[in-house]
């Protein structure tokens, strides 16, 4: 007996041979694509690319870049270039990226087909079938599948954008910190002298009865206050510079190199509108754009599992068995598993109950974000003010 067995789940020969072309995508095409757009974007709002240092060449050269930023006093957009183009800790978040999105892609193709192959012998009598599986449902499926991957690519583009904004932010904040930090020290240490200079004069206008014991003794304790600010400033000014050191990424002989200028820069003659900033800062929102995205995904998932909560298996295809010496049996095959004990309302009730939380956390950044931005610029215009006070 000899035999073969299409069983295509409902896919004709012609479409299975035309599936490779219609569901091939380079999925290191589209991580290119990303992290080109993760560059553009950082080109756009920070002024410098950014590229994943996938070889040794790449590296040596972002290692020589930082040895260059850090051969004089290390600026602010030099802080940020360094942590954009040199630190691991960054460069982990483009690679992280880089898998998700290749992840993404894998999720909108169909699985490879399978093929089979048996025969089994009993003397002059043989039995030979084949078998090629493909699935049906998948294939009907695709087109939504590619439309959810393309919302996780978008996903993933924002959390790049997102990083990259991040790590940028908290480089700046650390280097204002460190070189405020190296101000503060600068200033106690001259308070500290002045200090010792006016308990060094109450000592000897003491000794010739010029000074009460009391006035003396609130100068020795002026001092010792102004000593012990001193090692604190210090303290901080080791703590802070660490702390850049590590969002940089700075290795010992690199941390070595690190040199940070003597004072932040001036104040700014006028402050930011708050109405120009506060509308393009909501408008630039990542998380408020990362939101959407996360509900446009959760409803076009919520699609996609009402389709297969019921019917989650579809095969369908063409058989044909011959025995030997007998005439050849055609005919086709269809196979549907019944939702007899699984009707699929768990899940459907389960990705219902996920959009509206989505609806809601969406509803929630939006919110948020319009009070963040009232109170950061309440937070901006006071510290502006105090500044202009101090310096004036």
């Amino acid at each position: 007996m000899s035999g073969w067995r299409f069983s295509g789940r409902g896919a004709p020969k012609t479409v299975l041979a035309a599936l490779p072309l219609l569901v091939a995508g380079c999925a290191s095409t589209v991580v290119q694509e990303n992290l080109a757009e993760t560059s553009a974007f950082a080109v756009r709002e920070m002024g410098m690319e950014v590229q994943l240092q996938s070889t040794s060449d790449a590296r040596a050269t972002a290692a020589s870049l930082a040895r260059v930023l850090l051969a004089e006093p290390l600026t602010a957009d030099g802080a940020v270039q360094l942590a954009l183009g040199y630190s691991p800790a960054f460069q982990r978040m483009l690679a992280d990226s880089a898998a998700a999105s290749a992840a993404a892609t894998q999720s909108a193709r169909l699985p490879n087909p399978i093929l089979s192959y048996s025969r089994l012998a009993a003397g002059d009598v043989s039995e030979i079938e084949r078998a090629l599986t493909v699935s049906l449902l998948d294939f009907i499926l695709l087109p939504q599948r590619r439309r959810l991957a393309d919302l996780q690519q978008t996903q993933h583009r924002l959390r790049s954008a997102g990083d990259v904004i991040a790590v940028a932010t908290e480089a700046r904040q650390a280097w204002i910190n460190a070189v405020a930090a190296g101000q503060s020290l600068a200033y106690a240490e001259q308070a500290k002298r002045s200090a010792e200079a006016g308990a060094e004069l109450a000592r000897r206008m003491t000794a010739v009865g010029n000074f009460s014991r009391i006035e003396a003794a609130r100068e020795q304790a002026f001092y010792a206050d102004t000593t012990a600010e001193v090692a604190r400033a210090q303290l901080e000014v080791q703590r802070t510079r660490e702390i850049l050191i590590r969002l940089l990424g700075l290795p010992g002989d690199l941390a070595a190199m690190l040199q940070l200028p003597q004072r932040l820069p001036d104040v700014p003659a006028t402050p930011d509108d708050q109405s120009v900033l506060a509308r393009r800062a909501f408008d630039e929102r990542l998380d408020v754009a990362l939101a959407r995205a996360e509900l446009d995904f959760t409803a076009r998932s919520l699609g996609l599992t009402r389709v297969t909560s019921t019917v989650n298996a579809f095969e369908l295809g063409a058989a044909s068995t011959s025995d030997t010496g007998e005439e050849t049996l055609e005919g086709y095959e269809l196979e549907v598993r019944l939702p007899l004990f699984d009707f699929g309302d768990a899940r459907r009730a389960n990705a219902e109950a996920v959009y509206l939380a989505a609806l809601n956390r969406t509803a929630v950044v939006l919110a948020e974000a319009q009070s963040h931005l009232r109170e950061s610029y309440f937070a901006y215009r006071t510290t502006y003010d105090l500044a202009r006070h101090y310096r004036d």
